[in-house]
This record gives structure tokens, sequence and C-alpha cells, in this order.
């Protein structure tokens, strides 16, 4: 199930991604908010949509993902590889953040989603230390 939920400007646009939870998180209903803000141009419906399916397959590596936030940026450069994906992803008590420039949107959102995919794994696997002081 989608919302899309129009901002100030037609350029912003955010998604809350609710799918049903895997058996062994326990909850009934997982949920990703994914805003997408585009600069300097209109993103297309088919981009959106591929850059949501490629942030949903993050749950698979780290399901405790709250939002993320995804700015696409042209610039104005005579070079081919002038558009930017930005991802920043909120996790509890972390917050990850990729920035990739590359010729086309969907190379460089695979771009940023294979190092957040390392990223995430690399917490998930890091031990979980408490400091816990104990009066006596």
């Amino acid at each position: 199930m989608l919302q899309l939920i129009q901002g100030a400007t037609s350029r912003r646009r955010s998604f809350a991604i609710v799918q049903p939870c895997r058996p062994l998180c326990g909850e009934k209903i997982c949920l990703m908010k994914v805003n997408t803000q585009s600069v300097n141009f209109n993103a297309d419906v088919k981009l959106i949509d591929f850059i949501e399916k490629r942030l949903d397959k993050l749950d698979l590596f780290y399901d405790k993902i709250i939002s993320s936030d995804v700015y696409l940026k042209l610039e104005n450069t005579s070079s081919k590889e002038n558009k930017t994906v930005e991802i920043k992803i909120l996790v509890p008590k972390d917050k990850f953040v990729v920035k990739k420039q590359c010729k086309t949107f969907e190379e460089a959102v695979d771009s940023a989603c294979s190092s957040l995919e390392r990223k995430l794994v690399k917490k998930k696997k890091k031990p979980r230390v408490y400091s816990s002081i104990k009066f006596l």
C-alpha cells in the first residue's frame, strides 16, 4: 500500500511503504517512510518506483530502518556524470548518508544502495555495548 503525500511543491514526494513483516520479527506491519526530493528537474514516476523498490530491499539487511530521504540533483555541468543521488537512512541511534554521482540516476541509486547494504550489514554484526553503572 503506497500513500502519496503532496508537499508544498510538486518536486517533493513522500511515500510510506507498508508491508507485512517477516514471521521472525513479531510485528504485524513494518513502516519505512521514503521521502524523495528532486532538485532542478521533475522526477518521473518510473524513477520514483525504481528508488522505492531498491530501498525496500534494504529491509532484508537491517530490519529497523525508520525512514529514508533521497535527494536527486541534476547539476549544470558539461560532463556526462552530472546526476547526483544522496540517500540518508535513519535507524535507531544512527544515521547513514551516501552520496554518489554517475551518468544515470538508476546507476547512482544502485551504487548508493550497495554501499548502504554494506554499512547496514556492518552495523548489524557490530555487538551492542550497553554502559550500565551499578551503584553499591
